[in-house]
């Protein structure tokens, strides 16, 4: 029996314990490097199928090791986390925790690689190892998965692989390209300070409000003046805040956003670029000024040998599986893997292919849980396809 087969057989003994599994984690939700329950749970079943799964040395997140220790390993990777929002989606098993959801399918990839990892755990042998790494912290930045490569997780790992959900994808389709498939993605926050005043003698005092438009329109402005189009940089602004009422000009604000960029070689040098922007936006409008600039993640690069590794297991599916995909603005801390080792991120179709197409980080985002089985068979037939290679 082929592993695919393998997998089908398990699957089709134990696909609802998947999608109870995808269900708890959903509606306990647990934010970044907060993950104990999650991890607990998930460690839990691994060691009721005669694994052993060994904790990060942070306290949540897990790696586990299944297959031969003398042939090539790969890894499979999983984040935990949710994020701090609430939810809105009137499912029977929301988020429990108030202002915290799943609202990015990590419940999923989590709920994915543990039936996964028992699917394998059944095969007698394996033609790879496999190391199953289970991460915290990926929504925050830089990322937890900068803490699982500093643990060490990686040695004796040859290729590393994962699956994120994608709502602009029908349930059943696995996308995936070579090269860049997310972008960089940096947060920052810029202060304001002035003495403030009365909104009548603005020409007394540094008008904050004023400073605070400046930058809103022409940060994003100036950066695509001065960055080539082609390197896809775009900047935008998430958060506001400053003043109470109509006629006085406060004394603080604040502006936070993101930028994001296609070109690693824009990333290298985005914060100096910004930040003398930020400076000469400022300079007429006697203000001062603090730019707290975070440095997040590079793009996810997909190598040559591991994107036709995966393109073969989605193939492996079905002859209608694999569907096209192109590089998103979006940021992932996968890439921090990909700077130690080769390795490929798919898009796993989530939507059920009725109604809106909800976005990741929405209130209302769910998936079609068909995208379960789909994915443990992925990710099965990785380890397969993976024989040979290394």
């Amino acid at each position: 029996m082929s592993l695919a087969d393998s997998a089908e057989s398990w699957l089709a003994h134990n696909f609802d314990d998947v999608v109870a599994w995808r269900r708890h984690i959903h509606a306990h939700p647990e934010l970044g490097r907060a993950e104990t329950a999650t991890t607990a749970f998930v460690a839990d079943k691994l060691t009721e199928a005669g694994l052993t799964p060994q904790l990060l040395p942070g306290g949540t997140g897990l790696i586990c090791d299944i297959g031969p220790q003398f042939r090539t390993r790969i890894a499979l990777r999983a984040d935990m986390d949710a994020l701090p929002m609430a939810e809105d989606t009137g499912l029977p098993f929301s988020s429990t925790v108030p202002g915290v959801a799943h609202a990015c399918g990590h419940d999923a990839h989590t709920a994915i690689l543990l039936g996964t990892g028992l699917a394998l755990a059944s095969v007698p042998d394996l033609p790879v190892a496999v190391r199953l790494i289970f991460q915290p912290a990926e929504e925050l930045m830089p990322g937890g998965a900068l803490d699982v490569v500093a643990s060490g997780a990686l040695a004796g790992v040859s290729r590393i692989f994962a699956l994120h959900c994608d709502p602009r994808l029908a349930a059943g389709k696995v996308a995936i390209t070579a090269g860049p498939i997310t972008s960089a993605a940096d947060w920052l926050t810029v202060t304001l300070t002035s003495p403030g005043g009365h909104t009548s003698r603005p020409h007394l005092t540094g008008d904050l409000v004023y400073g605070l438009g400046t930058l809103i329109t022409g940060l994003p402005g100036v950066l695509s003046r001065r960055i080539d189009p082609r390197d896809s940089t775009v900047m935008v602004w998430g958060a506001v805040n400053a003043g109470q009422a109509a006629n006085a000009i406060p004394q603080t604000g604040s502006l936070s956003g993101t930028v994001r960029t296609a070109s690693p070689t824009a990333w290298a040098h985005m914060e100096e670029l910004v930040s003398e922007i930020v400076a000469a936006l400022l300079a007429p409008l006697n203000l001062e000024h603090r730019l707290h600039y975070t440095r997040g993640v590079p793009p996810v690069v997909n190598d040559e040998i591991s994107t036709r590794i995966f393109t073969h297991a989605i193939e492996a599916i079905g002859p209608d599986a694999l569907a096209e995909t192109r590089q998103s603005g979006g940021g992932e801390d996968f890439s921090w893997y990909l700077e130690e080792i080769p390795g490929a991120m798919a898009r796993l179709g989530v939507w059920s292919g009725v109604g809106p197409q909800l976005d990741l980080h929405q209130p209302n985002f769910d998936i079609d849980e068909r995208a379960l089985g789909i994915g443990v068979r992925v990710l099965a037939n990785l380890v397969e396809q993976s024989a040979g290679f290394d």
